[in-house]
């Protein structure tokens, strides 16, 4: 078996960097990554990310330390637009059909994929199950995603914005305010 390609983020949101094994193919991801940063506060993070058909969260599985603690999530999509965390409903996401790691440029991926907005037109509004980092807390989160041209798309939540580039399989190079790729796939 070989082994997957690294995917490589300088993440200047955090002042650290992440790393990304990631399998990609017949409209599924799986995916391991870890990443260190020093904002909010010095921290480790590890997860593996599932989804299913059509790029839809599965499940994101995530474990952080700090010199304070250690945290752990078990986020879970049941494929009919319910989630829970670590057991638990978590009503105020349902509908949702990813979840959004903070500070990571990798869970951009799927909304961009499943509709193709970084190759064509279009503009779509997405509700986002978005897990904070380090807290782990995970709460609505509100995005839309709009196509300006091969591999450029404009991301926004409430009043932040920031225009994407990713390259042809869908994946960020550059995150202005977040995040830069360091290595190619």
């Amino acid at each position: 078996m070989s082994a997957l390609p690294a995917i490589t983020w300088d993440v200047s949101a955090s002042r650290g960097v992440e790393t990304a094994w990631v399998e990609l193919g017949d409209g599924m991801m799986r995916a391991r990554g870890r990443a260190v940063g020093t904002v909010p506060e010095p921290y480790w993070i590890s997860y593996e990310l599932e989804t299913a058909e059509g790029f839809v969260t599965r499940r994101l599985s995530v474990t952080v330390e700090t010199g304070a603690r250690d945290r752990v999530l078990d986020l879970r999509h049941d494929g009919h637009g319910r989630w829970t965390a670590d057991g638990e409903p978590l009503p105020g996401v349902d509908g949702a059909l990813d979840c959004d790691l903070g500070l990571c440029p990798l869970t951009n991926t799927m909304p961009v994929l499943r509709h193709g907005l970084h190759q064509a037109p279009g503009q779509r509004e997405f509700l986002m199950a978005w897990v904070s980092v380090p807290d782990l807390a995970v709460r609505p989160s509100r995005q839309t995603y709009t196509h300006l041209g091969p591999g450029r798309v404009r991301y926004a939540s409430g009043d932040f914005r920031s225009d994407l580039e990713f390259d042809e399989e869908g994946y960020v190079v550059d995150y202005p305010q977040l995040a830069r790729r360091l290595t190619a796939r």
